[in-house]
């Protein structure tokens, strides 16, 4: 609206004064009032002509074949503009090579490139002890910087019982094979009653580890890349181990940091109440003690109840249970289609 107010202004003192003056005077850049007076064109009735050196459809087709033939896909431009001319063709320059590919979606690598089929997410489920185990590797700051120690760590997912432990001062395959071992030797597994998943490590793909799992009849499975949900109570674990108040920054030496394993896994397993599994301890639904403690605690519970019925607002309280089912990624329900 000022700017209508200022023109109007404007040309009622170009008679008068002429346009400089008149700019002056009200404080206006002329090359604004000149803009302002040409007539706008609207931008959607701009149509941009084509300069008359610009390649037709038929040759831009010919560039686009030339460049995707199988002798020139796996070549840069320039080599391919330069091979071309050593054979006497021209067609256009590389930098309009370059524009023609851009626009067709195909500047990037030309080639037929080969595609990994996705891998299978893992679906494991456990119903007992000694169905699902899972292990992982996680490092453990040492005494200086970029000096780590590694903690293997094997837990049944069913009780979350840990199985094994050991504390490295570098990842190897074949500890891990011993390391595997000992836990099923000590567990007394039998052939083809037992899943391992682990992620895709080093030390979980290695030939020994593998090759001992063919051997002792058990079942490998493997999270997919880049997926740590895909194995979660390895790192469920870790983080209670790393979140523990006693947890130290860095660790003096190996030998600490044995020490410390060996007293957190022993709290871990016999002391600590699993969320997870109704405030039981690992050890305690590993080994099936749990039944008898939670018929402990039901009575504890209905006393507690009898004795004072109005705290609980008429409802006996129920102690917790362990869940009966237990899955690594569990099935994703099917919504009905007519839902």
């Amino acid at each position: 609206m000022v700017e209508e107010l200022l023109d109007a202004d404007t040309a009622s003192l170009i008679p008068l004064v002429g346009v400089k003056k008149a700019c002056e005077l009200l404080g206006r850049v002329r090359s604004t009032f000149y803009r302002r007076r040409q007539p706008r064109i609207a931008k959607e009735s701009f149509i941009r002509q084509s300069p008359p050196n610009a390649l037709s459809e038929p040759e831009r087709a010919a560039v686009l074949a030339l460049l995707n033939e199988p002798e020139h896909c796996d070549l840069a431009i320039d080599q391919v503009y330069a091979r071309t001319l050593d054979e006497g063709i021209y067609l256009c320059s590389p930098a309009t090579m370059h524009r023609l590919l851009a626009k067709s979606g195909a500047s990037s690598d030309r080639r037929a490139q080969r595609t990994h089929p996705a891998k299978k997410r893992p679906e494991l489920l456990a119903t007992h002890p000694n169905e699902i185990w899972s292990w992982d590797i996680t490092k453990l700051h040492g005494p200086t910087r970029g000096l780590f120690y590694d903690l293997y760590v094997i837990l049944d997912i069913f009780s979350r019982y840990v199985l094994n432990w050991l504390v490295a001062a570098h990842e190897d395959a074949q500890l891990a094979k011993e390391f595997i071992e000992d836990a099923i030797v000590t567990q007394g597994i039998t052939r083809d009653t037992l899943t391992i998943h682990a992620d895709r490590g080093g030390a979980m793909r290695s030939k020994p580890v593998s090759q001992l799992m063919v051997d002792l009849g058990v079942v490998r499975s493997h999270s997919r890349p880049h997926v740590s949900n895909d194995n979660p109570f390895s790192e469920a674990a870790f983080k209670t181990l790393k979140y523990c108040p006693t947890f130290p920054s860095r660790f003096g030496c190996l030998e600490d940091a044995r020490v410390f394993s060996e007293r957190f896994f022993t709290f871990y397993n016999h002391e600590h109440r699993h969320s997870g599994i109704g405030l039981h301890t690992p050890a305690s639904v590993h080994y099936g003690t749990h039944l008898e403690i939670r018929e402990q605690r039901q009575v504890t519970l209905n006393a507690a109840y009898e004795a004072n019925p109005i705290r609980f607002r008429r409802l006996a309280p129920q102690a917790p249970s362990i869940p009966e089912l237990v899955w690594i990624n569990p099935p994703e329900l099917e919504v009905a289609a007519n839902n």
